[in-house]
């Protein structure tokens, strides 16, 4: 057990229960050597099935009690850790559970998903807002059918704005406030009171998700703890996890209220550790890094080099930025700015999502989906990936001066996620007097460009159902009047589920779209002259040995039919209007082609 060097006196505190009662034995603990930090007992017996805590005060009159910062099971509400064999919790076929092959980070399409969001209102589910969900076969249906081939699933480990004995009252969370960052989330499992249950349900459901071909990609928050009192760091060691100011206060670059220090030994190795155990024993396939500008790059760095030990193709990508100024320099902080210097770790691109939606710090304001002009050459920025293209001006382009990606899979594109208005509700607040038939086809019309990008695409849970959340920026502890999905939309809206589907499956089938090399983008996507508020590429000369010589894709955000010159011969229509098919749509011809208004437009020869 890890805890200050400081500490008078270590004890082990034993329970029958998760809560409540008396311990039935307390042990105290020494150290491995005088100026060790780890501390051990021996305690004789089978101590199966029992509960402990570790306590680095020492004292029977102020007990702060821990189950310590590695806990691998803990009883309800997380206060408790608890002893049991893990191969006791494997479900039948674990060992044989392998993870679904993907070549290059280029070929995912990464689905951000809440588990209640997603379940909670489908009238067939029989384990509403549970890990079980993702194994019920309406489920795997709708994710197999829609084509996308990773899960990112928000927090899912045990946070604490959840009250899990109060399960039965309405509570919601998405689950960024950490408490055991090694234990899944009892609010997600069918009982809480059994630590056993929430390992073996949440394994279940990487099972199923792996058997149907999905990865699974956990979202870490090692950037900040609930709060810094009642933390297992603090109580263990106190303020060693944690940045502070010049002046002594805590640091706050999370935005939470606390920060904590990944540039400390103990720290590094902890959440090294903790990746490394996430892959191990519950075979998790990629990490997203909450405000992964809060980190240093050396940890971030050392966190790839452990993973790659493992498996190479397990993705690591992360916000390159904080919430609030952080107590290292910039320089040192892995950054949007600094992705150049981790290798194999990717970031968002706001410049590209901001392009087409609109500034983050102000939802009435459109960009290019609004049909504004000055949008095109950070859109032009995205579409390549965010790595140095000589057609991309990067005076024009908003937020970065610079290219920050070494290679297309160092950059996340996306136009909409948990944070922030979901899409639709984005639309309707920057886009004056929008219609729906006009909110759809700048809905379509912003995934094109996501998903014929260069980058590794992403989108946000419901997003194929025309999703809203009624208005609400931040929906982080909404009811689920707010967040849940509207699953009768598929029905309501079949044209926007069928063409995220087709979208997805145009941009597998054609390795052109995801080419996963700078040289080869640079070599093969070349921007068309178009005008303002339209821009136009091509991928030309069977661009990653492509079936299709040239695709050129047109995206026209104009409320008027554009017209963009194209190289001069016949093409093949496969996207016009709202509508994919890969066999044909017709075919046109000439130098020069027309693109419907607020619509894309696809061709190839």
């Amino acid at each position: 057990m890890l805890a200050t060097p400081k500490a008078k006196q270590v004890l082990l505190r034993i329970y029958k229960a998760g809560l409540g009662g008396n311990p039935i034995k307390t042990i105290k603990m020494h150290k491995l050597s005088p100026l060790d930090f780890c501390y051990v007992a021996e305690v004789k017996g089978n101590w199966t099935g029992h509960y402990y805590t570790f306590d680095a005060t020492g004292t029977k009159i102020q007990r702060v009690e821990s189950p310590g910062i590695g806990a691998q099971a803990v009883g309800v509400n997380g206060q408790r850790g608890f002893v049991l064999n893990m191969a006791e919790t494997n479900p039948e076929g674990w060992e044989r559970d392998v993870r679904p092959v993907v070549k290059s980070p280029a070929d995912l399409v990464i689905y951000e998903m809440h588990h209640r969001d997603f379940s909670i209102n489908r009238e067939d589910a029989r384990y509403k807002g549970k890990f079980l969900a993702l194994t019920e076969p309406w489920a795997i249906q709708h994710l197999k059918e829609l084509g996308v081939n990773a899960i990112h699933i928000l927090p899912s480990y045990d946070y604490g704005s959840v009250d899990e004995t109060r399960l039965h009252e309405p509570q919601y969370n998405w689950g960024y406030d950490p408490v055991n960052y090694n234990v899944p989330e009892g609010g997600y499992s069918t009982n809480p009171y059994d630590p056993a249950c929430r390992i073996r349900e949440f394994k279940q459901m990487v099972q199923a998700l792996h058997k149907a071909g999905i990865r699974v990609i956990l979202d870490v928050v090692y950037n900040h703890t609930y709060d810094i009192d009642h933390s297992n760091f603090q109580k263990l060691w106190p303020d060693y996890f944690y940045r502070k100011t010049a002046n002594g206060q805590y640091s706050n670059g999370s935005g939470c209220g606390n920060e904590t220090a990944s540039e400390q030994p103990l720290m590094r190795t902890f959440m090294i550790e903790s990746v490394r155990y996430w892959i191990q024993e519950y075979h998790i396939d990629g990490f997203r890094f909450d405000l992964m500008g809060c980190h240093d790059i050396e940890t971030m760095n050392e966190i790839r080099k452990a993973v790659d030990e493992i498996d190479p193709t397990i993705f690591i990508y992360g916000e390159g930025w904080s919430a609030g100024q952080c107590a290292l320099p910039t320089e040192q902080l892995g950054v949007k700015a600094n992705v150049s210097k981790m290798p194999g770790i990717a970031a968002f691109s706001d410049e590209l999502r901001d392009a087409l939606r609109g500034p983050f710090d102000d939802d009435t304001k459109g960009a290019f989906l609004a049909g504004l002009s000055d949008a095109e050459e950070s859109l032009k920025f995205g579409i390549a990936g965010a790595i140095q293209h000589p057609q991309v001006d990067m005076t024009k382009v908003n937020y970065s001066k610079e290219p920050w990606a070494l290679e297309p899979t160092q950059m996340i594109s996306y136009v909409s996620c948990h944070d922030d208005m979901c899409l639709t509700d984005r639309l309707r607040a920057s886009v004056a007097g929008i219609t729906e038939t006009e909110l759809i086809r700048l809905d379509l019309l912003a995934q094109t460009a996501v998903f014929t990008s260069q980058g590794v695409p992403f989108m946000l849970c419901g997003e194929e159902l025309l999703r809203s959340k009624k208005g609400v920026h931040n929906s982080f502890e909404s009811p689920d009047s707010i967040n849940q999905l509207d699953w009768t939309n598929k029905e309501k809206y079949p044209q926007v589920f069928s063409y995220y589907k087709n979208l997805i499956a145009l941009r597998k089938h054609h390795p052109a779209f995801r080419l996963g090399s700078a040289g080869l983008v640079r070599k093969h996507l070349e921007f068309l002259d178009a005008p303002k508020q339209v821009v136009a590429f091509r991928l030309k000369d069977y661009a990653g040995r492509d079936d299709w010589r040239n695709i050129i894709v047109v995206l026209n955000a104009s409320k008027e039919s554009q017209s963009v010159r194209v190289p001069k011969g016949t093409y093949t229509v496969v996207c016009c209007d709202g509508t994919i098919n890969e066999q044909g749509l017709g075919t046109c011809s000439g130098n020069e082609v027309t693109v419907n208004p607020q619509s894309a437009l696809i061709i190839h020869n």
